[in-house]
């Protein structure tokens, strides 16, 4: 006896209410709200990017190309541009370890305390900048809690490079950490738990698995650090002391020079810091397309097994 399976019958009304019948309202604006929304958003970045940028140039070069090299080359600004230079490099390395192992840790592990963890890397985000130098003093200032011990052993820490470093360390520190941590999230533990099954070591499988899958966003990461290192004002402008030629950062040379009436050194140093900016936003971009490109690459389909 065969048994006949109930079949459902739709009607064709019911089917034509869920077509799509084009993009919803709310999205499909008139032309003219669409150029003016564009217009509003061009007008902005105008008014409030591009034109201090060229400010920033102009000044810069309104006395010539002799005087701005001569503003370059000056003693100060080239132990501002040193100092600089050495500050991000000691901190973008520290702050990449950091940040990578703790994404490595907070996205591949279950303990106590991980929300904590990420709780202490979002600091920097909620502490100004020059609240977060004036912790520094109070703990190694003259009267700080460590000042008599740093004193005793001819230790140096304020006003001097270590406590630069470690004031730009702290507000940077979060940058790689956070563009890691979603990322990994997402990409979940089952790449690095079939590498260990099939025998890999630890550091094999972080250099051959998990490093691969978050190269992108790593550079990424590393170029924000890097950028924030080098224009960091507030913090660095507590902790330095202001010692010309040697505890000033470009950011606090152009304000010296600005201070100072010398406007075109200003803004020749400022625009070293708006060459670094132009430099950052370029490799952004090309991180940014890369990682796009990579993420769209087809994926070669395996052939069907019958």
């Amino acid at each position: 006896m065969s048994t006949l399976a109930p079949t459902l019958t739709v009607s064709e009304p019911f089917i034509s209410r869920f077509e799509p019948i084009g993009a919803p309202a709310a999205t499909t604006e008139p032309a003219w709200v669409r150029a003016l929304l564009i217009a509003v958003a061009l007008a902005f970045a105008l008014l409030f990017l591009c034109v201090p940028l060229a400010v920033v140039f102009t000044e810069a070069l309104r006395k010539g190309w002799q005087a701005y090299l001569s503003a370059i080359v000056d003693d100060d600004a080239m132990a501002a541009i040193r100092l600089t230079l050495l500050t991000a490099a000691i901190a973008v390395p520290a702050n990449l370890v950091f940040g990578v192992a703790a994404s490595w840790a907070i996205t591949k592990f279950e303990f106590r305390g991980k929300q904590l963890l990420l709780t202490l890397i979002d600091l920097p985000f909620s502490v100004s900048p020059v609240i977060s130098g004036l912790i520094y003093v109070l703990l190694f200032g003259a009267h700080g809690w460590f000042g008599a011990w740093l004193a005793e052993n001819d230790i140096q820490i304020l006003f001097a490079v270590p406590g630069i470093v470690l004031a730009t360390v702290f507000v940077t520190f979060p940058f790689v950490a956070r563009e890691l941590i979603p990322l990994m999230q997402s990409q979940g533990t089952e790449e690095e738990e079939a590498a260990l099954v099939l025998g890999a070591s630890g550091w094999r499988t972080f250099w051959h698995v998990t490093l691969p899958n978050i190269k992108w966003a790593l550079l990424y990461g590393v170029i924000l650090c890097n950028a924030r290192a080098m224009g960091e004002f507030g913090a660095v402008s507590v902790v330095s002391g202001h010692i010309r030629g040697e505890t000033n950062t470009m950011p606090l040379q152009v304000e010296i020079l600005y201070n100072e009436y010398n406007f075109a050194a200003a803004f020749a140093v400022a625009s070293l810091l708006a060459l670094l900016a132009l430099a950052t936003l370029a490799l952004k971009t090309f991180v940014e397309w890369r990682a796009r490109a990579e993420h769209a690459a087809p994926v070669l389909e395996r052939p069907h097994e019958h």
